[in-house]
């Protein structure tokens, strides 16, 4: 028993003591209702399956409860927030880097950003959009001969292999791996490839706004602290001929002295602040987004999702008490796990499915996972 199960032990023992000794001293009326009273205390607080982890997620279920509904609202917001920000880079783009890649890069540099950009963009665009408005899918609600794995106690409808219930969207998802609130939908068996197509695409979006920006931001941050140091050195106002402006002019200052006006002017200063917000923006995203992109990559490689990347750690560790290997049922091997994810069935389709956009849909119906070929070659491209 778990330190949690001894404490429940203890509360129960000291309970019955003290029911011994009151027993006497209570009427018969009341010895039936604290008998009651005493099972349904044991009934709450000890049973055979009670630990540690079931106390905590009773005690975490307001938080859980709170998140899912702070989600629910906000879901759309958090899709509006990642459009105006991405469309505010690309307008920075457009109408900061461009003009300047015209007039100071070479005719194949320019050809290289021109490409290079414009399909970063309409990838973003396409797979964010797809990630959606496509559903993840969901387990039938009628009764059918689909094989299912267990009862959903919150849906009471079965569940296939790979399905678990999303308290956010209050329904079953096929081959869920987590609820986005950047998309404000659930990534399943229908959209899996979307998000992370749109996570690849949107890093090497913003890695390479980061690295082609940074001179330009090294410049842009320096005229304006330029331009802060002339306005804190600034004393006065433009003057002309002798004598002293009083209340403006300090006593102190030379007379006759002529100011210059500033050297930027207000389109200068927002062209210098929007490389800063474009570059910063850029280059955080590209840091935190990228690190969610390779933890996707390798729960690809090893054919899980994140929800099943937490059973079958418990799996393996409860196996390995008894000896056992555990081994997941779901993995084809690195390359073919990459190949049923990104719906690659010839060579042709590393480009058209790839590294272009496609709406093709993926392998199998989420409902059943024996579809697939052997192992050792699934698919000999």
């Amino acid at each position: 028993m778990r330190p949690c199960s001894t404490a429940m032990h203890l509360l129960l023992r000291c309970l019955r003591g003290c029911g011994r000794h009151s027993r006497s001293r209570l009427p018969r009326r009341l010895r039936q209702p604290m008998s009651y009273m005493k099972l349904i205390i044991q009934s709450l607080f000890f049973n055979s399956l009670t630990n540690s982890e079931l106390v905590m997620d009773c005690i975490l279920e307001p938080v859980f409860w709170i998140v899912e509904v702070v989600t629910r609202w906000f879901g759309m917001v958090f899709v509006i927030l990642v459009v105006a920000l991405t469309s505010s880079c690309v307008f920075i783009a457009y109408y900061c880097f461009l003009p300047l890649i015209l007039q100071t890069y070479p005719l194949g540099w320019i050809i290289w950003h021109i490409c290079y950009g414009n399909w970063i963009i309409v990838m973003i665009y396409f797979h964010y959009y797809k990630a959606i408005k496509t559903p993840p899918g969901r387990p039938p609600k009628m009764k059918t001969d689909v094989p299912f794995v267990a009862v959903c106690k919150k849906c009471v409808i079965p569940k296939p292999a790979r399905s678990h219930h999303c308290g956010i969207c209050k329904t079953c998802v096929l081959k869920m791996d987590h609820h986005c609130p950047w998309l404000n939908n659930c990534v399943g068996h229908f959209n899996h490839r979307y998000f992370f197509s749109f996570c690849v695409s949107l890093t090497l979006g913003c890695l390479y706004c980061s690295i082609s920006g940074r001179n330009l931001f090294i410049d842009a941050y320096n005229n304006i602290d330029q331009i802060r140091h002339f306005e804190a050195e600034k004393q006065g106002v433009p003057v002309t001929g002798i004598g002293l402006l009083i209340g403006i002019v300090p006593s102190d200052t030379p007379a006759g002295k002529v100011y210059s006006q500033p050297p930027y002017t207000y389109k200068d200063r927002m062209f210098h602040k929007s490389v800063i917000y474009m570059w910063v923006l850029t280059s955080t995203v590209a840091v935190a987004l990228g690190g969610l992109t390779l933890w996707h990559a390798v729960l690809i490689t090893r054919g899980e999702t994140s929800i099943e990347r937490h059973i079958n750690n418990k799996e393996t560790k409860r196996l390995a008490k008894r000896g056992k290997v555990y081994r997941n049922p779901f993995n084809y091997g690195k390359l073919n796990n990459w190949k049923v994810f990104l719906g690659v069935e010839k060579r042709s389709h590393w480009l058209t499915r790839v590294l272009l956009p496609s709406g093709h849909t993926p392998y199998g119906d989420g409902l059943t996972w024996d579809i697939y070929p052997l192992k050792k070659d699934m698919i000999p491209v």
